[in-house]
């Protein structure tokens, strides 16, 4: 059987209810109004099905649930829902699974790095092509190293941060 869900004020309700308290309650009354208002005749078979883009779940948690939910929602800058939402996509496509403002920040870093990559690109083939002394390019090729250090350091960051995430909503064990 479908479902209709809407919102309504706490004063319509509170008249509805007291509408349908004789006629069998609130669920026969809007079945009533609702088979009086359609009138079609819907023997006819649909030409084709309609496709479902997306689906909606609902869940009903104990109030101590809930609270732990929201706890750990609110840990991680998502609302209830997301959380959720992120933790179902987590365990159905294992990939990591990041809050709007943590996937910006990992796309920030990553177009830096990249841009340091073609600097330090840049670098290499002006040494290559340079005239030095032997004691200034062993300078350069010395701060290409650090460069390449730090570099490597980020890009492992960036690697514990998605495997940290990956482990964050994993089942726990």
């Amino acid at each position: 059987m479908d479902r209709l869900t809407l919102r309504v004020s706490p004063d319509l309700i509170r008249r509805f209810d007291a509408a349908a308290i004789g006629q069998g309650g609130r669920s026969r009354l809007l079945r009533r109004l609702m088979d009086g208002a359609a009138q079609a005749d819907l023997s006819a078979p649909e030409d084709a099905p309609v496709a479902v883009r997306s689906g909606k779940l609902t869940l009903r948690l104990g109030e101590a649930d809930l609270r732990l939910l929201e706890r750990e929602a609110a840990a991680t800058g998502l609302s209830r829902t997301q959380w959720s939402v992120a933790l179902i996509r987590r365990r159905l496509h294992d990939r990591p699974q990041f809050s709007r403002p943590d996937a910006l920040a990992l796309i920030e870093a990553r177009r830096e790095l990249r841009r340091i990559g073609v600097n330090i690109n840049q670098i290499a083939r002006a040494l290559n092509t340079a005239v030095m002394d032997g004691m200034v390019l062993d300078l350069e090729v010395a701060q290409l190293g650090a460069f390449q250090a730090e570099i490597s350091a980020w890009v492992e960051a960036l690697g514990e941060a998605f495997e940290g995430n990956l482990a964050y909503w994993a089942p726990a064990s």
